[in-house]
């Protein structure tokens, strides 16, 4: 599967308004899967409006991608951050996300491609032991927009803003194996600059 993510900063009385211009934008794109909803409180650096594409064609996202992007250069659109990327969601616990959260990040150049992998698979560890996560996907990014070249995009679908913000920002996986990764104090930190937080309802 083929995606891309926009996470779009937008003048507030704008806001409703070009979320539903996106959302009839996006509908001739011939998605496999398709989110644009407004973030919901307590997202970071994760903009006003999130878009979520998935495909099961490149060529039908790279197309997808060019209207996208046409769509958001208008002045109600103050800066978007985003990428493009490829991979299959994975099952994680049973039931339906109602909530849909993407991390957009950037691995410090330089890294170790074994760095790298270890800090990957302590990524995925996390949906094996917090059971508010119903699928989740890891992806290395194609192309990238925004404020940082990100590299990575780590996006999940959980039971609701309960479980993204306790089970599993709490979880002592999180802070005993990834937060490290994270953390500019420690000797183990890959993640440069900011990262992009953000969530909305899982439509």
């Amino acid at each position: 599967m083929y995606s891309v993510i926009r996470l779009v900063d937008v003048v507030d009385e704008d806001r409703d308004a070009l979320a539903a211009e996106l959302r009839r934008g996006a509908k001739p794109f011939d998605a496999d899967h398709v989110i644009v909803e407004p973030t919901l409180p307590g997202v970071r650096n994760g903009g006003d409006i999130l878009v979520h594409l998935r495909f099961d064609d490149l060529t039908a996202r790279s197309d997808a991608v060019a209207k996208l992007d046409e769509l958001l250069r208008r002045p109600a659109v103050r800066h978007y951050n985003g990428a493009t990327y490829s991979g299959e969601p994975t099952p994680g616990a049973d039931g339906t996300g109602t909530v849909y959260r993407a991390l957009l990040l950037r691995v410090r150049p330089g890294t170790t491609e074994e760095t790298v992998r270890s800090f990957e698979d302590d990524l995925r560890l996390l949906p094996r032991y917090v059971r508010s996560i119903h699928s989740w996907q890891l992806s290395r990014v194609e192309d990238a927009v925004g404020t940082s070249p990100w590299t990575h995009v780590f996006e999940q679908e959980f039971t609701d803003v309960d479980g993204l913000m306790g089970p599993y920002l709490m979880h002592p996986i999180h802070w005993a194996y990834v937060d490290r990764w994270f953390d500019p104090e420690c000797p183990d930190m890959i993640v440069q600059d900011r990262v992009c937080h953000s969530f909305c309802r899982n439509a």
